[in-house]
């Protein structure tokens, strides 16, 4: 199933429901029938995805040094997190400098 976000101060973002519903759940947010990251909360949620991103890109170079016994040679091979939540990070920022809503589930 998929979940389309709507802002009026971006093109839709649609993604498949798991990954929104763990998109929405590191920003505090629940995936229910209908809901909304209000402009007011946008800044917050910005700064925990992104905090969710770095994690995540720190959890895999400890990973590949653990496997490999050295640092990663991939660099930022995109495969993380950071790709996955790119599209709705992008449209929060931009909905943020907009003061504008996003909502999912109409």
């Amino acid at each position: 199933m998929m979940v389309t976000f709507h802002s009026p101060a971006t093109p839709d973002v649609v993604m498949l429901r798991d990954l929104a519903q763990y998109l929405l759940g590191l920003v505090g947010k629940r995936l229910d029938a209908r809901g909304v990251i209000t402009h007011e909360d946008l800044p917050h949620a910005i700064a925990r995805l992104e905090t969710a991103i770095r994690e995540d890109e720190h959890a895999e170079v400890a990973l590949d040094a653990l496997q490999f016994g050295r640092e990663s040679q991939r660099g930022n091979s995109g495969s993380g997190l950071s790709q996955r939540a790119w599209p709705l990070l992008d449209m929060m920022r931009e909905a943020s400098r907009q003061q504008s809503d996003i909502i999912w589930g109409v």
